[in-house]
């Protein structure tokens, strides 16, 4: 290798180097705080976010097909969701797994309400374990974060209470809602 070339690897390495290092970690969500937005693709391609979200109670129910806990909540979740939904309640069952086959997450969702997806693009993990969930008031903000499967006493207890508040729009949300309806 001539003189030339080691310093072209060593410039190349070095450009390398300071560009990984400019890469901006996103903060995770802090309860309390205005929830990070995201963007949440269902398994029919449709897309969602959180500003299309807006003056509705969030649940993200993160889950595996692997784990037990996961496929018992699932159905918790569905059966509060049909009766919460028109109190403005909306829950999005997002799997963790990439390789779960879409013929068997279909199956297991054709019967429920909450929609199920693949995706989500936003700062809610690495996750400590699933099922994991994260609760967003009308207001945008995140209210509950945490790994362990909800049962009926929990979802009364985190959500009741929430779905009693109204949502406040100022008129900077309203605008960006407009918006994201575009």
């Amino acid at each position: 290798m001539t003189m030339k070339h080691v310093r072209t690897a060593i410039a190349a390495t070095l450009i390398l180097a300071m560009s990984v290092g400019t890469v901006e970690a996103k903060p995770a969500p802090v309860i309390g705080q205005m929830a990070p937005d995201f963007e949440i693709t269902l398994m029919d391609g449709s897309k969602v976010t959180l500003a299309q979200l807006r003056g509705q109670v969030v649940v993200l129910n993160f889950w595996a097909t692997w784990c037990v806990p996961c496929r018992k909540e699932l159905p918790t979740l569905d059966h509060y969701y049909k009766i919460q939904h028109q109190h403005g309640l909306s829950v999005f069952a997002i799997t963790t797994e990439d390789s779960a086959p879409l013929y068997l997450l279909k199956d297991l969702f054709k019967a429920m309400a909450i929609p199920a997806a693949r995706k989500i693009k936003g700062p809610y993990g690495p996750l400590t374990g699933v099922p994991t969930n994260f609760v967003i008031d009308r207001n945008g903000r995140l209210r509950y974060a945490k790994a362990g499967a909800f049962d009926l006493d929990d979802l009364n207890a985190v959500l009741v209470p929430l779905l009693q508040e109204k949502a406040v729009v100022t008129e900077a949300r309203a605008e960006t809602a407009a918006k994201a309806r575009l």
